[in-house]
């Protein structure tokens, strides 16, 4: 009979009204890593998309779209990327200038004689979110031509994506 009279443990319940808590991360509370990326004899479109996910923080098991939990990469040997099939010919860059009559196209192979560097960007910028946030993550990215980079100092981590 003694046993009718004791109370049960109080268990945690989900709240009814308000749901479960979710963890949120907080930008400043990621802990962002340096990485360099070695694009030598690499597909552009293959690296670019794993890079992309770098950058967004798709790789981070506290991934949240709305904050940029991405790492910051290095890309060396930007000039020395390839492309399959007959796309070195047939790629081009657009872009509007904002006048009316104004689209402007530039080949894969002149800007890559132009700015190599300036050709990975596009492409990664294209596989970002076209928002502010994409813009930011952008900031995230350094791209060299060469083998040499000025960011020695961060000390990043070589990573192989592919």
């Amino acid at each position: 009979m003694s046993n009718l009279n004791v109370v049960p443990p109080k268990v945690k319940t989900m709240n009814v009204r308000y749901g479960q808590s979710t963890t949120y991360p907080k930008t400043k509370e990621v802990a962002k890593r340096w990485i360099i990326v070695d694009a030598k004899d690499k597909i552009l479109g293959r690296l670019a998309s794993e890079v992309a996910k770098r950058l967004m923080g798709k790789h981070n098991p506290i991934y949240h779209p709305a904050v940029t939990t991405g790492d910051r990469v290095i890309i060396i040997n930007a000039d020395k990327i390839k492309l399959t099939g007959q796309k070195a010919e047939t790629k081009e860059f657009i872009w509007h200038t904002g006048y009316a009559g104004h689209l402007q196209r530039r080949p894969f192979l002149k800007q890559m004689a132009l700015s190599p560097a300036k050709a990975f960007e596009l492409t990664i910028r294209g596989m970002l979110p076209k928002n502010k946030l994409g813009k930011q993550m952008l900031k995230n990215l350094r791209v060299f031509a060469g083998e040499n980079h000025n960011l020695e100092s961060q000390k990043p981590e070589s990573v192989s994506l592919l």
